[in-house]
């Protein structure tokens, strides 16, 4: 699901292009298990975005565990690992910095979960259908 940003500042081809590249060498380190971690093993974790900062230094990524499993465990662990990730990404990017890794939950399917569920609330609902009327 993706981010809308807030600011009216869109990010750069190549600030999208260099989170994108993280994004699929981490999730490649996670299913291939090469993190020797027993939250992280037992877990499936899909890393859902990463924003890099315009000066490509900091990288925020956001994770969501399969079915919302463990949730904080699994970003603790990750919060732990985040040495032997960013020496990862930095040898598998080749960029001049190694961009510093921040995890954090991704909330935004909650967030749409809780739309969806006050979009079908009956007084929602009702308003909704009344609008359309007039």
């Amino acid at each position: 699901m993706p981010r809308h940003h807030t600011s009216s500042v869109e990010p750069s081809v190549r600030l999208l292009k260099v989170g994108e590249r993280v994004r699929h060498i981490l999730s490649e380190l996670l299913a291939r298990g090469e993190v020797q971690d027993d939250v992280l093993s037992a877990a499936t974790v899909s890393v859902t975005e990463v924003r890099m900062s315009p000066d490509l230094r900091q990288a925020k990524v956001y994770v969501k565990p399969l079915l919302g499993h463990e949730e904080a465990k699994v970003v603790k662990a990750l919060q732990v690992n985040t040495a032997f990730f960013q020496r990862e990404v930095a040898h598998r990017l080749g960029l001049k910095f190694a961009p510093k890794l921040r995890f954090q939950p991704d909330e935004s399917f909650d967030e749409a979960s809780r739309i969806d569920r006050l979009l079908h609330d009956p007084k929602v609902r009702r308003d909704l259908e009344d609008g359309e009327e007039g």
